[in-house]
């Protein structure tokens, strides 16, 4: 293979391609240093797609064989189990340098001896992992008894297809120690990319909260809903999902909640908000980032990729526990103005995770794996 990266054939395989996310941008992130590379997913809306990476992607688009299964962009989930044998069908014989990014089935795929395999991990896949039982808590008896036998086998097939790659990186300090504890491989840690130059931290904060996301159960919207309940502080909530039935029946009036939005306006939101409100566990967390790019101190969980983000006393507030009392005194604690932010500050630290610090960090570690297989 050698270390000319230039004439290397490079794959991209992502799990599943239907809305844009943090995942998905960490692979327009790759399209954009590897734009001949061609691109492995098991399901896409290809247009959606082709759309996101633009005139740069000059590669291909290549399904498994779940694409052509019955409303495969619909249920998708529901062919997990078939996702591994899925993986180990693509042909890769001819890719030097594999990119796989992990969240769903991804990085199980077979190549060549002499071929560079990096896996970029979002997460172990969580619904296999710590977090199946409550997965399966919204399952009936029966779906719940076929997925607990089916999680049964993928973790099997998960951790053997850890030694198909060479080098794992893990997208926060939480996500290293997930990689360290179910696979038991050392990683490197590479910050998901974020755009922070699309903000402007400079606007008038208005008096309001932000709440941002999708409105699902770990995610914790709820939680921020009981506190500014009791608080009658003003809150916005930007997201679907769902949770949105719910917290529109249990909200007081003092909050707000949108559903989903377009990005102009969740970034006039975040540019004028008083602070954002994150009260769940994430991988990484890719909001509070945007939140301080748009010069927005964040009140976060102390708890999953916050700890990379959020500078307690600098670029916002951490609260310990989770529950209301607690979100309560750091909301309370950000109104007396005994800690203050300031926006060019939060925006100015915010830039440690733009999307160049990624490129650069890939690009490197590209570069010194493939020399030293060479060497």
């Amino acid at each position: 293979m050698g270390s000319n990266l230039s004439n290397s054939r490079v794959a991209i395989i992502h799990y599943w391609w239907l809305v844009n996310r943090g995942g998905e941008a960490v692979v327009s992130a790759l399209i954009d240093l590897y734009p001949n590379a061609d691109l492995f997913v098991h399901v896409c809306d290809e247009e959606l797609v082709r759309k996101s990476l633009g005139d740069k992607f000059t590669g291909r688009i290549i399904k498994s064989f779940i694409s052509k299964l019955p409303k495969s962009q619909k249920h998708y989930q529901k062919y997990l189990p078939l996702m591994p044998y899925a993986l180990e069908a693509l042909d890769l014989s001819e890719y030097d340098l594999i990119l796989s990014s992990e969240s769903g089935p991804a990085k199980g795929v077979i190549t060549r001896p002499d071929a560079l395999h990096i896996c970029y991990c979002h997460s172990p896949m969580r619904y296999i992992w710590d977090m199946e039982h409550e997965y399966r808590k919204g399952m009936g008896k029966f779906t719940g008894k076929f997925f607990a036998y089916c999680a049964h086998k993928l973790r099997i097939w998960d951790v053997v297809s850890v030694n198909r790659v060479d080098h794992f990186v893990a997208n926060s300090t939480f996500i290293r120690s997930r990689i360290k504890k179910h696979y038991r491989r050392s990683s490197e840690v590479i910050f998901p990319p974020v755009s922070t130059t699309t903000f402007d931290p400079s606007k008038k904060r208005k008096d309001f909260y932000l709440c941002l996301g999708q409105l699902v159960a770990y995610k914790r919207a709820d939680l921020a809903v009981k506190a500014f309940n009791e608080l009658g502080l003003p809150l916005v909530i930007i997201g679907e999902g769902e949770l949105f039935s719910e917290l529109e029946k249990t909200k007081n009036s003092n909050i707000m909640l949108l559903g989903r939005q377009d990005f102009s306006v969740v970034k006039e939101y975040l540019e004028t908000c008083k602070g954002l409100i994150f009260p769940g566990v994430e991988d990484f967390g890719i909001v509070p980032v945007e939140a301080m790019a748009a010069g927005a101190p964040v009140i976060a969980f102390d708890r999953g990729g916050a700890r990379d983000t959020v500078i307690d006393g600098e670029t916002g507030i951490l609260f310990q526990d989770q529950t209301v009392e607690s979100l309560c005194n750091a909301v309370e604690k950000l109104e007396s103005e005994s800690v203050q932010f300031d926006s060019a500050a939060l925006s100015k630290s915010a830039k440690q995770f733009d999307v160049s610090m990624f490129k650069q960090k890939i690009s490197n570690l590209v570069q010194s794996s493939f020399d030293d297989l060479a060497g």
